[in-house]
């Protein structure tokens, strides 16, 4: 997770979009203080922050060469403070990374509409925030630009390759990647099924974009670009006096359908006109840390004797057996046996009844995506299976919720994979506070998703087989 912070001059005027006519001198956060921000992160589970740099109004908050229409305009600290430098300065010393977002529609700079111009000017901007403020980890990237805008064209090629040659570490998010792109809407949800390769050409950035595509992502996608949620805590990404934050369980929502489908989420959190991260927020935020600690922090699953359909290599050998699975980390798994080609099982048995809700699920990312479709069963006092809860891709973490039950033998199964499934982490938790919807991925959402991806396998198939 990550916490996004919107600030600027809107957050003085009740606004969303800035014109870049407003005043400089409105601009004076009296008690700003970006270790504030940073704490507030950190003790809540974030590891990142992003700020917006400039917004679409074109104003800086940082000192830059290029305009005068930023802080040094302002009445903040006398004209000579940046808050750029402030909160790098405020996240280096608390052990978080960095991300920026330069918005590149700006309401106020006279040479916007003048394609060269700006895209020069533009990238002289972005210069400045990825060479003075140490290292960069994200940058947040948009085709930002209102109806009726002047009509100019956006270098968005050549802003990638600058990014990555001054900040090679730094991840790039955009509607389409380079490295993660937007989930393809601004609630928070991933599709229920997610994968993180893609097709770049299937987007345009800022364009019209196809949502479901965004979301779900692509089982056979060419480029490997994760899916991103962002949200708001509150209904406008700016503060406003008259606006509530979501609710811890809103929230705990939220992260089962973000975190729990594969995606980073980056949760809004503006800062006040005050310059501080307003009270009823911050706790906010402290009842969804309590809550997700409260439910993910017992595994029960780590006291089941774990066994499976079949194990690679050796049974004696433990760099691929089943219990590794209740073990931490991405790079210890249960790998099957490769001359197995379907129903790849691992049973769960546990020496009492266990009460339970949720599914947690993670494949070794670094090894690709393979998982198509799982399903859980259970043992009851009959000695049958019954099923309990079944799901689509996996990816670095899947959670599913679903309505309690109580079993002392369990059974997951994988359906479908792309190639032989590997599982890294698997966790059975209790969730005593959400209520639950529903017991599986959409039937509907989950057939079209199975049909559309055996028709696109077997057309794949066959233009293969056509170059061959």
């Amino acid at each position: 997770m990550a916490l996004f912070l919107h600030f600027g001059t809107n957050t003085f005027t009740d606004s969303e979009w800035g014109t870049g006519h407003v005043d400089p001198s409105i601009f004076n956060p009296n008690l700003l203080n970006a270790t504030q921000w940073v704490t507030v992160a950190k003790d809540f589970g974030f590891k990142r922050v992003v700020l917006t740099a400039k917004h679409h109004d074109g104003f800086c908050l940082w000192p830059s060469k290029y305009t005068d229409y930023s802080v040094k305009s302002s009445p903040w600290r006398n004209g000579v403070g940046d808050i750029v430098a402030e909160l790098a300065e405020a996240a280096r010393n608390g052990g978080l990374e960095l991300g920026l977002y330069l918005s590149p529609w700006d309401r106020h700079e006279h040479c916007y509409g003048k394609t060269l111009e700006y895209n020069e000017y533009y990238m002289g901007q972005m210069t400045e925030l990825l060479t003075r403020y140490g290292e960069i980890k994200y940058v947040f990237l948009d085709g930002a630009k209102g109806d009726g805008e002047k009509d100019m064209e956006y270098f968005f090629d050549d802003w990638f390759s600058l990014v990555h040659q001054l900040q090679p570490g730094a991840s790039i998010f955009s509607d389409v990647g380079p490295d993660t792109r937007w989930v393809g809407n601004e609630n928070g949800v991933a599709g229920s099924t997610c994968w993180s390769l893609f097709n770049h050409s299937a987007i345009k950035i800022g364009g019209y974009s196809d949502a479901r595509y965004s979301a779900e992502g692509d089982a056979f996608g060419q480029d490997w670009v994760p899916a991103e949620c962002d949200v708001s805590i509150r209904a406008g990404w700016f503060w406003h006096a008259s606006e509530k934050p979501k609710s811890a369980m809103t929230l705990l929502d939220l992260y089962y359908k973000s975190v729990g489908r594969n995606c980073p989420l980056l949760l809004n959190v503006p800062p006040n006109s005050s310059g501080l991260i307003s009270d009823e927020d911050i706790h906010v935020l402290k009842e969804f840390s309590e809550l997700r600690n409260s439910i993910f922090s017992h595994n029960i699953a780590k006291s089941a004797l774990l066994s499976a359909s079949s194990t690679r290599g050796d049974p004696n050998d433990s760099q691929f057996r089943p219990k590794n699975v209740i073990e931490e980390g991405l790079y210890t798994y249960w790998a099957p046996d490769q001359g197995q080609q379907s129903d790849w099982t691992l049973y769960l048995e546990f020496q009492q009844v266990i009460t339970f809700n949720v599914l947690e699920l993670q494949e070794p990312i670094q090894m690709g995506q393979r998982i198509i479709e799982f399903h859980l069963d259970m043992l009851d006092e009959n000695g049958t299976w019954q099923h309990v809860v079944n799901g689509t891709t996996v990816g670095y973490r899947r959670l599913l919720l679903f309505p309690t039950v109580k079993a002392h033998l369990l059974r997951l199964v994988i359906d479908k994979s792309k190639v032989f499934p590997l599982i890294s982490h698997l966790g059975i938790y209790m969730d005593s506070y959400s209520v639950p919807r529903r017991v599986s991925d959409d039937t509907h959402t989950k057939s079209k998703f199975i049909n559309n991806l055996v028709f696109r396998r077997t057309a794949y198939n066959l233009s293969q087989s056509a170059s061959i």
